[in-house]
C-alpha cells in the first residue's frame, strides 16, 4: 500500500542520515529550505553508531589503560590494570545515545521532516520509502541528494558470522576481547583496531595485501607506526595474500603468503567499505553508477540526473565523515547559486587514531617528487619537545614538505604529515598551511605558545626559512 506523506513536497530530499546526509539537511535548513530526510536505521549512520564514535571511545579505552599501566613513572603507584570490556561497551553506548539524542533534536529544531524506512529514488524526485510495516510512502523533492553511506567489504572465504570472522560491525559490539586476533587489513581502520586490541591485551597479528601499512600515508610517518607496533608485539605481514581460514573450536587458522598461518581466537576484516546502492534506484532516474558501485558526480556533487546530487560514501571521494559534511555543504550552495568551491580532496585533513596517532594534508613527499615538484623538507621529532617529554609521549615527528624554489628558499607548503601523541587535534595549522598555499616564512611569523606539543610544528616551519632555533 502507497500513502502520500501530507506536505510531501520539499525543497530537498535527502536519502540517508549519516553524515553526509544529515550535514546537507542541516545546512539546507539553516538556509531556509524545506527538507526531509529518508534513514532506514539511526540517525546519524555508521560514523555515529558503527563506525568512528564508537572506535574512537574503545581508543581512548586503551589510552587509559596506556596511562594507568605507566602510572608509576609519575609516582602515581597503582595495581596492574586489568580490562572489564563490557563497561568500556556501556560506556560507548551512552555516548552514542547521548550524541544520537542531540541530533535528533538539532534537525527537530531546524523542523526537519524525517522519515524512517529505506528511500528509493524514482524518475521525477519521486522517492518511495519502504517502512517496517510493509507500507510505502511516497514524497518528492524539487532536489534529491543521495547519501546512502557505505557498508564493510569482505573478501572470498571469509563470511563475517560474527563469533570468529568479524567485521567492523560485530569488532564494535563485543562484550569481551579476543586473547588472539588477525586483522586483515593495515589500513587507518585496521591500524586502529590492531592498536586498540593490543593495548588492551590481545595477541594480534595485522596481514596487508599491500606493501606496506597506512597506504596513502608519508614513508617516514608510516615508519614511526611500524616502529611503534614492532615495540609493542604486534606481528605485521605485509605484501601478503590471505587465502583461507579453517575453523577449529573456539578459533582459526588463517593461511596466508606462501604457506604461511597464525592460529587465533577471531578474525577482523578490515579491508574498506562499499558505497551501499542496493535499492536506492527505480529504472529511469537517469543517475549513473560506475563499475565500482559510486555514483557518478560532477566536482559540485551533481549526478548524471539534472537535481539529483550525492554525497559521502556512496561517492568515490575519500571516506570521511567531515568530507561528506563539506560536500553537503557544496550541495547547498550550489542549488542556492551562492559562490562555491568543490571540495579539494588531495587537501582534506586526514585523521588516524592508532597509537601512536596520524594526521596528515596535502602532498607526501613521494607525491610531490612524483608531480614533478622540487622540494625541501624538514623534519623534527617530538623528543626534543618539552611537552612530548612531560607527558612521557615522545614518539613520533613532523614532517613538512615545501615546494623548491629557483632560489633555493622554501616556497608554498605542499604537505604536514604528523606521527605521534594527540597530533590528529594539533593538524588545523598544518591544514591552514597546505590549502591557503602559505609558505614557512609566513608561517613561521605565527607564536606558538610554550609548552605545547603544537611548538613542534613551528620549529619544523621556521627551520625550513633557513633559520630554526632547535633544529638546523
Amino acid at each position: 500500500m502507497v500513502t502520500t506523506a501530507e506536505g510531501m513536497e520539499f525543497d530537498l530530499v535527502v536519502i540517508g542520515g549519516g553524515p553526509g546526509g544529515y550535514a546537507t539537511a542541516l545546512y539546507g535548513a539553516a538556509a531556509g529550505l524545506s527538507v526531509a530526510v529518508v534513514e532506514k536505521d539511526k540517525m546519524g549512520g555508521t560514523c555515529l553508531h558503527r563506525g568512528c564514535i564508537p572506535a574512537k571511545e574503545f581508543l581512548e579505552t586503551a589510552s587509559v589503560y596506556r596511562t594507568v599501566a605507566g602510572s608509576n613513572e609519575f609516582g602515581i603507584l597503582a595495581d596492574q590494570p586489568t580490562v572489564d570490556f563490557s563497561v568500556s561497551q556501556a560506556r560507548k553506548q551512552k555516548i552514542v545515545d547521548q550524541l544520537h539524542k542531540g541530533l535528533v533534536g538539532l534537525m527537530k529544531g531546524r523542523k526537519i521532516t524525517s522519515f524512517a524506512g529505506t528511500g528509493t529514488l524514482h524518475p521525477g524526485h519521486r522517492v518511495t520509502i519502504a517502512g517496517a510495516d510493509d507500507e510505502t510512502t511516497e514524497i518528492s523533492g524539487t532536489q534529491v541528494v543521495l547519501a546512502s553511506g557505505s557498508v564493510p567489504r569482505t573478501i572470498p572465504g571469509f563470511d563475517a558470522d560474527g563469533r570468529i570472522v568479524l567485521t567492523s560491525d560485530e569488532v564494535l559490539d563485543l562484550e569481551t576481547l579476543p586473547a588472539s586476533v588477525a586483522v586483515i587489513g593495515g589500513g587507518a581502520i585496521g591500524c586502529e583496531f590492531a592498536s586498540m586490541l593490543s593495548d588492551l591485551g590481545s595477541e594480534v597479528t595485522v596481514l596487508e595485501a599491500l606493501p606496506g601499512l597506512l597506504t596513502g600515508c608519508d614513508a617516514d610517518v608510516v615508519s614511526v607506526v611500524a616502529r611503534s607496533f614492532r615495540k609493542r608485539g604486534i606481528a605485521v605481514h605485509t605484501g601478503v595474500q590471505v587465502t583461507g581460514h579453517e575453523p577449529s573450536g573456539s578459533g582459526t587458522t588463517v593461511s596466508f603468503g606462501e604457506g604461511q598461518t597464525v592460529t587465533v581466537d577471531a578474525v577482523i576484516l578490515s579491508v574498506g567499505r562499499r558505497p551501499l546502492t542496493e535499492g536506492l534506484l527505480a529504472e529511469g532516474t537517469g543517475v549513473e553508477i560506475d563499475p565500482r558501485g559510486f555514483v557518478t558526480v560532477d566536482p559540485y556533487q551533481r549526478t548524471t540526473a539534472e537535481g539529483v546530487w550525492a554525497v559521502g560514501d556512496v561517492v568515490n571521494t575519500p571516506q570521511l565523515a567531515h568530507v561528506g559534511f563539506a560536500e553537503g555543504i557544496v550541495v547547498v550552495k550550489s542549488i542556492l547559486g551562492e559562490p562555491v568551491v568543490p571540495v579539494d580532496y588531495g587537501k582534506v585533513p586526514w585523521a588516524i587514531y592508532c597509537q601512536p596517532e596520524v594526521a596528515f594534508a596535502g602532498m607526501t613527499e613521494a607525491a610531490a617528487l612524483e608531480a614533478g615538484f622540487e622540494v625541501l623538507v624538514q623534519k623534527d621529532p617530538f623528543g626534543g619537545n618539552s611537552r612530548a617529554r612531560i607527558i612521557g609521549e615522545t614518539e613520533g615527528l613532523v614532517k613538512v614538505v615545501a615546494e623548491k624554489l629557483p632560489d633555493g628558499k622554501a616556497g608554498r607548503i605542499l604537505g604536514v604529515h604528523l606521527a605521534g601523541p594527540w597530533v590528529t587535534e594539533q593538524l588545523g595549522a598544518g591544514y591552514l598551511a597546505v590549502n591557503w598555499e602559505a609558505t614557512p616564512d609566513e608561517v613561521a611569523q605565527f607564536v606558538q605558545p610554550h609548552p605545547t606539543l603544537s611548538e613542534t610544528f613551528g620549529e619544523t616551519v621556521l627551520a625550513l626559512t633557513g633559520r630554526g632555533l632547535h633544529i638546523g
